[in-house]
Protein backbone atom coordinates (compact mmCIF):
# COMPACT_ATOMS: atom_id res chain seq x y z
CA UNK A 1 0.00 0.00 0.00
CA UNK A 2 2.92 2.41 0.24
CA UNK A 3 5.89 1.45 -1.31
CA UNK A 4 7.72 4.29 0.09
CA UNK A 5 7.57 2.01 3.99
CA UNK A 6 10.43 -0.98 2.96
CA UNK A 7 9.59 -4.07 4.26
CA UNK A 8 12.98 -3.75 6.89
CA UNK A 9 11.61 -0.52 8.36
CA UNK A 10 8.50 -2.19 9.72
CA UNK A 11 10.76 -5.14 10.43
CA UNK A 12 12.74 -2.59 12.72
CA UNK A 13 9.57 -1.10 14.24
CA UNK A 14 8.04 -4.40 15.73
CA UNK A 15 11.04 -5.23 16.99
CA UNK A 16 11.47 -1.81 19.01
CA UNK A 17 8.13 -2.06 19.88
CA UNK A 18 8.03 -4.08 22.97
CA UNK A 19 10.81 -2.06 24.62
CA UNK A 20 9.07 1.01 23.74
CA UNK A 21 5.51 -0.68 25.11
CA UNK A 22 7.41 -1.17 28.04
CA UNK A 23 8.63 2.74 28.39
CA UNK A 24 5.28 4.29 27.44
CA UNK A 25 3.68 1.35 30.06
CA UNK A 26 5.87 2.74 33.05
CA UNK A 27 5.70 6.39 32.10
CA UNK A 28 1.86 6.06 31.82
CA UNK A 29 1.94 4.49 35.70
CA UNK A 30 4.46 7.13 36.90
CA UNK A 31 2.68 10.02 35.76
CA UNK A 32 -0.68 9.07 34.43
CA UNK A 33 -0.25 10.23 31.38
CA UNK A 34 -0.21 8.38 27.98
CA UNK A 35 2.39 9.48 25.49
CA UNK A 36 2.26 7.26 22.47
CA UNK A 37 2.36 9.96 20.20
CA UNK A 38 5.43 11.45 21.07
CA UNK A 39 7.21 7.85 20.34
CA UNK A 40 5.39 8.19 17.09
CA UNK A 41 7.30 11.10 16.55
CA UNK A 42 10.53 10.06 17.24
CA UNK A 43 9.94 7.16 14.79
CA UNK A 44 8.94 9.92 12.24
CA UNK A 45 12.10 11.71 12.07
CA UNK A 46 14.04 8.62 12.05
CA UNK A 47 12.02 6.96 9.37
CA UNK A 48 12.22 10.36 7.47
CA UNK A 49 15.86 11.02 7.61
CA UNK A 50 16.64 7.07 6.81
CA UNK A 51 14.39 7.45 3.55
CA UNK A 52 15.92 10.49 2.17
CA UNK A 53 14.25 13.35 0.22
CA UNK A 54 11.89 11.26 -2.40
CA UNK A 55 10.41 8.49 0.21
CA UNK A 56 10.90 10.29 3.49
CA UNK A 57 7.37 11.88 4.24
CA UNK A 58 5.66 9.40 3.21
CA UNK A 59 7.61 6.62 4.93
CA UNK A 60 7.73 8.95 7.88
CA UNK A 61 4.29 9.09 8.54
CA UNK A 62 3.42 5.92 8.01
CA UNK A 63 6.30 4.66 10.08
CA UNK A 64 4.31 7.19 13.00
CA UNK A 65 1.43 5.77 12.87
CA UNK A 66 2.77 2.02 13.09
CA UNK A 67 4.82 2.86 16.41
CA UNK A 68 1.71 5.22 17.84
CA UNK A 69 -0.46 2.29 17.52
CA UNK A 70 1.49 -0.48 19.01
CA UNK A 71 2.33 1.84 21.55
CA UNK A 72 -0.66 2.66 22.53
CA UNK A 73 -2.22 -0.61 23.04
CA UNK A 74 0.12 -1.67 25.72
CA UNK A 75 -0.76 1.08 28.18
CA UNK A 76 -3.97 0.43 27.33
CA UNK A 77 -3.66 -3.04 28.56
CA UNK A 78 -1.97 -2.35 31.51
CA UNK A 79 -4.76 -0.02 32.63
CA UNK A 80 -7.25 -2.65 31.69
CA UNK A 81 -5.29 -5.21 33.92
CA UNK A 82 -5.46 -2.90 36.45
CA UNK A 83 -9.25 -2.74 36.32
CA UNK A 84 -9.22 -5.94 36.18
CA UNK A 85 -7.17 -6.30 39.49
CA UNK A 86 -9.45 -4.04 41.57
CA UNK A 87 -12.58 -5.78 39.85
CA UNK A 88 -11.44 -9.46 40.49
CA UNK A 89 -11.60 -10.30 36.82
CA UNK A 90 -9.73 -12.83 35.48
CA UNK A 91 -6.57 -11.33 33.52
CA UNK A 92 -7.38 -14.64 30.96
CA UNK A 93 -10.69 -13.01 30.15
CA UNK A 94 -8.87 -9.43 29.91
CA UNK A 95 -6.57 -10.80 27.06
CA UNK A 96 -9.22 -13.09 25.31
CA UNK A 97 -11.55 -10.14 25.43
CA UNK A 98 -8.72 -7.42 24.01
CA UNK A 99 -7.99 -10.08 21.15
CA UNK A 100 -11.37 -9.70 19.73
CA UNK A 101 -11.19 -6.14 20.37
CA UNK A 102 -7.89 -5.99 17.97
CA UNK A 103 -9.53 -8.21 15.64
CA UNK A 104 -12.59 -6.31 15.55
CA UNK A 105 -10.55 -3.17 14.91
CA UNK A 106 -8.81 -4.94 12.19
CA UNK A 107 -12.21 -5.10 9.80
CA UNK A 108 -14.12 -1.62 11.72
CA UNK A 109 -11.46 1.15 11.40
CA UNK A 110 -10.39 0.40 7.99
CA UNK A 111 -14.04 0.87 7.19
CA UNK A 112 -14.28 3.65 9.28
CA UNK A 113 -11.51 5.29 7.49
CA UNK A 114 -12.31 4.51 3.67
CA UNK A 115 -15.32 5.69 4.18
CA UNK A 116 -14.41 9.31 5.48
CA UNK A 117 -11.74 9.27 2.82
CA UNK A 118 -14.34 8.78 -0.14
CA UNK A 119 -17.21 10.61 1.49
CA UNK A 120 -15.71 13.61 2.87
CA UNK A 121 -13.27 15.78 0.99
CA UNK A 122 -10.91 15.26 3.91
CA UNK A 123 -7.90 17.38 5.01
CA UNK A 124 -9.47 20.39 3.11
CA UNK A 125 -9.20 23.81 5.01
CA UNK A 126 -12.40 25.12 4.24
CA UNK A 127 -14.36 22.15 4.52
CA UNK A 128 -15.56 20.46 7.93
CA UNK A 129 -12.95 17.71 8.46
CA UNK A 130 -10.04 19.84 8.13
CA UNK A 131 -7.76 17.87 9.75
CA UNK A 132 -5.49 19.67 10.88
CA UNK A 133 -3.10 17.08 12.32
CA UNK A 134 -2.42 15.93 9.68
CA UNK A 135 -0.16 18.92 8.29
CA UNK A 136 1.65 18.91 11.28
CA UNK A 137 2.77 15.50 10.97
CA UNK A 138 3.61 16.37 7.65
CA UNK A 139 5.45 19.32 8.36
CA UNK A 140 6.98 17.43 10.81
CA UNK A 141 8.12 14.61 8.53
CA UNK A 142 9.50 17.15 6.14
CA UNK A 143 11.79 18.46 8.99
CA UNK A 144 13.18 14.89 9.01
CA UNK A 145 13.54 15.26 5.62
CA UNK A 146 15.94 17.77 5.71
CA UNK A 147 17.89 16.95 8.29
CA UNK A 148 19.96 18.45 11.44
CA UNK A 149 20.48 21.46 9.66
CA UNK A 150 16.98 22.71 9.91
CA UNK A 151 17.02 22.32 13.71
CA UNK A 152 17.33 24.87 15.59
CA UNK A 153 20.92 26.21 17.13
CA UNK A 154 22.20 23.60 20.01
CA UNK A 155 19.03 21.74 19.93
CA UNK A 156 20.94 18.58 19.32
CA UNK A 157 23.24 19.59 22.32
CA UNK A 158 20.25 20.37 24.76
CA UNK A 159 18.85 16.80 23.99
CA UNK A 160 21.86 14.92 24.67
CA UNK A 161 22.75 16.88 27.83
CA UNK A 162 19.25 16.42 29.04
CA UNK A 163 19.53 12.34 27.99
CA UNK A 164 22.25 12.36 30.16
CA UNK A 165 20.28 13.58 32.94
CA UNK A 166 17.79 11.47 32.84
CA UNK A 167 20.33 8.27 32.71
CA UNK A 168 22.67 9.51 35.95
CA UNK A 169 19.43 10.54 37.75
CA UNK A 170 17.70 7.33 37.30
CA UNK A 171 21.20 5.71 38.43
CA UNK A 172 21.47 8.00 41.42
CA UNK A 173 17.96 7.03 42.72
CA UNK A 174 18.77 3.24 42.26
CA UNK A 175 22.38 3.27 43.78
CA UNK A 176 21.27 6.05 46.44
CA UNK A 177 20.18 4.78 49.97
CA UNK A 178 16.27 5.24 50.37
CA UNK A 179 16.50 8.48 52.40
CA UNK A 180 18.77 10.16 49.72
CA UNK A 181 17.36 9.07 46.59
CA UNK A 182 13.99 10.33 47.36
CA UNK A 183 15.53 13.71 47.05
CA UNK A 184 16.71 12.91 43.19
CA UNK A 185 13.95 14.08 40.84
CA UNK A 186 12.29 11.66 38.55
CA UNK A 187 13.24 12.56 34.76
CA UNK A 188 9.98 11.14 33.77
CA UNK A 189 7.69 13.16 35.58
CA UNK A 190 9.61 16.17 35.00
CA UNK A 191 9.52 15.95 31.20
CA UNK A 192 5.99 16.05 31.49
CA UNK A 193 5.32 19.96 31.74
CA UNK A 194 7.57 20.14 28.84
CA UNK A 195 4.97 18.88 26.57
CA UNK A 196 1.47 19.70 28.50
CA UNK A 197 2.49 22.94 29.84
CA UNK A 198 3.23 24.53 33.33
CA UNK A 199 -0.02 24.25 34.69
CA UNK A 200 0.58 20.70 35.49
CA UNK A 201 3.11 21.67 37.41
CA UNK A 202 1.08 23.57 39.64
CA UNK A 203 -1.16 20.51 40.15
CA UNK A 204 1.24 18.01 40.59
CA UNK A 205 2.77 20.41 43.38
CA UNK A 206 -0.55 21.42 45.20
CA UNK A 207 -1.87 17.74 45.18
CA UNK A 208 1.89 16.61 47.06
CA UNK A 209 1.41 18.98 49.62
CA UNK A 210 -2.22 18.39 50.24
CA UNK A 211 -1.01 13.84 50.32
CA UNK A 212 1.82 14.88 52.38
CA UNK A 213 0.11 17.08 55.48
CA UNK A 214 -2.83 14.32 55.18
CA UNK A 215 0.19 11.95 55.74
CA UNK A 216 1.31 13.68 58.63
CA UNK A 217 -2.56 14.41 60.25
CA UNK A 218 -3.36 10.71 59.88
CA UNK A 219 -1.02 8.30 57.87
CA UNK A 220 -3.57 5.31 58.36
CA UNK A 221 -6.33 6.71 57.09
CA UNK A 222 -4.43 8.40 53.94
CA UNK A 223 -3.34 5.41 52.58
CA UNK A 224 -6.44 4.40 52.26
CA UNK A 225 -8.36 7.94 51.50
CA UNK A 226 -5.73 9.46 48.94
CA UNK A 227 -6.06 7.25 45.80
CA UNK A 228 -9.67 7.82 45.89
CA UNK A 229 -9.31 11.79 46.66
CA UNK A 230 -6.68 11.91 43.81
CA UNK A 231 -9.06 10.54 41.14
CA UNK A 232 -11.80 12.78 41.81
Amino acid sequence: MFPQVKWYYVAVAYILAPALSFCNAYGVGLTDMNMPYNYGKVALFVLAALSGTENGVIAGMVGCGLIKSIVYISSDLMHDFRTGHLTLTSPRSMVLCQAVGMAIGCFVAPLAFFMFYKAYDVGDPNNEYKAPYALIYRNMAVLGVEGFSALPWHCLLLCWVFFGFAIVANMLRDLLPKRAGNWIPLPMAMAVPFLVGGYFDIDMCVGTLVVFLWHKLDSAKAKVMVPAAASG
